[in-house]
């Protein structure tokens, strides 16, 4: 019987609230990078640690400067994520949460395509009765050209 199921139905309540808004989190972190609002992204880890940054959301915004490619302020991508799983422990106040992402990119000669498929190994925490990353791990699985997405270049994959 998993901490829900004991507490009864304010405890599943609870849960699907939590699952809720931490998936809105994972999707609503794709739109605010992909139309270029990067103060607000970089406050999703106000107290966590995103992808190669160091923690905090000063860092995230720091390494998007420094890393990422800007056409007009947008990235020109879209992030889409899908298969999300959602593991709460309500009583911790913690979560754990896995998701596949593909990239697509387009730039007026570069046509659209795929240019990353990987998975975001995610951890949250409550703080204050809100949900944070306390930590997003991007894992590559496959890469097409990201050349025109950050200004390093990972190994290529099929």
């Amino acid at each position: 019987m998993d901490d829900a199921s004991r507490q009864g139905g304010d405890g599943r309540r609870a849960m699907k609230d939590a699952v809720k808004e931490i998936s809105d989190m994972m999707f609503r972190y794709a739109e605010l990078f992909d139309t270029g609002r990067f103060d607000e992204f970089a406050a999703l880890f106000e107290h966590g640690t995103w992808h190669k940054a160091e923690p905090g959301a000063a860092a995230a915004r720091k390494w998007i400067d420094d890393n990422v490619q800007l056409y007009d302020g947008l990235t020109r991508t879209k992030h889409v994520t899908t298969n999300v799983v959602v593991d709460v422990d309500e009583a911790a106040g913690t979560a754990e949460a896995n998701a596949y992402v593909t990239i697509f990119q387009a730039l007026p000669d570069f046509p659209l395509q795929p240019i990353f498929c990987g998975r975001y190994q995610d951890r949250f925490m409550r703080i204050d009765g809100r949900w944070w990353w306390s930590e997003r791990a991007v894992v590559g699985d496959l890469y097409g050209d990201i050349s025109r997405h950050v200004k390093y270049a990972p190994p290529m994959s099929a």
